[in-house]
């Protein structure tokens, strides 16, 4: 399967203020999420100027893709804000592109992390109408050997930064977007929570770590509904309890450092610590990592030349390896199907 362009596919944030307001009223569209909530999490973006960091990141990694594909050009759109992926498609159509890879910046299965983007996708091409591109979503890389190597290597940096007498008792906490137990239950069922455990046990062999913890957070909406559990702010207090000195916080969920890494952990989370006497430490995430550009070629080369997957091997390992052709159902093993 040969490509003659790739698009970055990403969920999008606020350039500035007077982007907060409309980008959450799309993110929260049909789902009957009150105003007072949404002017709550305004005021996360607020304190950054009303920037999300995922804007200047995605840009940079738009560089490292083109640098490690040069014989493709590469396209950038979003779900939630501009550039908008209708608006995205149609510019592929208008410059003669006739098929694309699409690598998104999410490494898992189930619904808001990849068949909603399977969705946008066929929302893309119907935009841009009969003369679309074919797009070929590419397949969940959370075992693939560069996405372990970032975090093991992200983790033994963050690792380095705490005092030295507090390094060897430190407490390894992985943690990632929770989500309604309900819809856990119905992709794989439980393939997202599935693929999240099995991605940290091969970080953690990677980084050195027999002992960790796997957590949660940025959970929302009625407190009635159970989500993926437990909360990392609930898991501090009990750290702190134990009378843990150090945390080594790495967000193994996300792929760049956007809102819920650097408010809901660099300021919430680190205030808690800091108010427990724990010394926490935060781990990067791929962000505009050249790996994770060449990540993302090593998944169109497989593509290209009809190669089995490249990942790590662990105990029990998770399936989701399918792909998505022109925003059609996902293949059998991808999200649940």
């Amino acid at each position: 399967m040969d490509f003659d362009a790739l698009l970055l596919l990403s969920f999008g944030g606020p350039d500035g203020p007077d982007d907060v307001r409309p980008f959450l009223e799309n993110v929260t569209r049909g789902r009957g999420v009150p105003a007072e909530r949404l002017d709550a999490v305004a005021e996360h973006y607020l304190h950054f100027g009303g920037a999300s960091p995922i804007n200047g990141i995605n840009r940079a990694l738009v560089s490292e893709l083109e640098a490690a594909m040069p014989d493709l050009p590469v396209y950038f759109g979003n779900r939630n804000w501009d550039p908008y992926i209708e608006d995205t498609v149609t510019a592929m159509r208008d410059n003669g592109v006739r098929r694309a890879a699409v690598f998104t910046t999410s490494a898992w299965g189930g619904y808001s992390s990849c068949r909603q983007y399977v969705e946008d996708i066929g929302r893309g091409r119907a935009a841009a109408g009969p003369q679309a591109p074919e797009l070929v979503k590419l397949r969940q890389y959370f075992d693939h050997p560069l996405f372990v190597e970032m975090f093991a290597e992200a983790i033994g940096e963050a690792a380095a930064q705490l005092p030295a007498e507090l390094r060897d008792d430190a407490r390894l906490v992985f943690t990632a977007h929770s989500i309604p137990v309900r819809v856990d239950e119905r992709d794989g069922p439980r393939l997202y929570s599935r693929q999240v455990g099995y991605a940290t046990r091969l970080v953690a062999a990677a980084a050195g770590y027999d002992e960790y913890d796997q957590v949660w957070q940025s959970r929302s909406g009625p407190p009635q509904i159970p989500w993926l559990a437990p909360d990392i702010g609930d898991h501090l207090a009990t750290l702190a309890d134990a009378g843990t000195k150090a945390v080594i916080v790495c967000p193994i969920g996300f792929v760049a450092d956007h809102i819920e890494v650097v408010w809901d952990l660099d300021n919430e989370l680190a205030e808690q610590a800091a108010e427990a006497g724990i010394t926490l430490a935060r781990t990067t995430t791929p962000n505009a990592d050249p790996r994770f550009a060449r990540l993302a070629a090593s998944l169109v080369e497989e593509l290209r030349t009809g190669a089995a997957p490249v990942r790590v091997e662990g105990a029990d390992p998770v399936p989701g390896h399918g792909c998505s052709i022109n925003g059609a159902s996902c293949l059998p093993g991808c999200c649940g199907d």
